[in-house]
């Protein structure tokens, strides 16, 4: 199993060397998480993320802090929704 991305990961994946940033990093890493755990269906006694779902966070950290208007609507990114496939408990009715 995987531990889920921090913050040095996703300075790699932006290419940012400074560590100015790294309070607003950690709030996106929180926050794409918590959006992978809520897609998940996510148990926090039995659930342990795999490389997918750290995947899925990352690129969504990513999504978060370049492009915000597609976070919101994950399901039109298809890098997301791959990495998440098959790993849903949970699905939206609308």
């Amino acid at each position: 199993m995987a531990d889920w991305p921090d913050a040095d990961e996703l300075k790699q994946v932006l290419d940012i060397t400074s560590d100015d940033w790294d309070v607003t990093l950690y709030r996106v890493l929180d926050a794409a998480i918590a959006k992978v755990k809520a897609d998940r269906g996510w148990d926090p006694d039995t659930d342990v993320p795999d490389d997918n779902m750290a995947q899925a966070a990352l690129r969504m950290a990513e999504l978060m802090a370049l492009r915000p208007e597609a976070a919101a609507d994950t399901i039109k990114d298809p890098t997301y929704d791959r990495l998440m496939t098959g790993r849903r408990r949970v699905f939206g009715v609308g």
